[in-house]
């Protein structure tokens, strides 16, 4: 079964955001500016990692 790119980005987000200590709980949590850069800063980076390993 191929997952939707939502379902794709919603899996990394909360990984993402497990890694780094944030709950965003049902409706995304409340989360400050700088919280949120670095969460998205940090999916940037892991999409991009995976995409790497996936072009190999």
């Amino acid at each position: 079964m191929k997952r939707s790119k939502n379902e794709v980005m919603e899996r990394i987000k909360q990984e993402t955001a497990r890694d780094m200590g944030l709950s965003l709980g049902e409706n995304g949590g409340t989360l400050t500016a700088k919280q949120a850069g670095a969460l998205g800063g940090r999916m940037v980076k892991k999409i991009i990692e995976e995409y790497s390993k996936s072009a190999k």
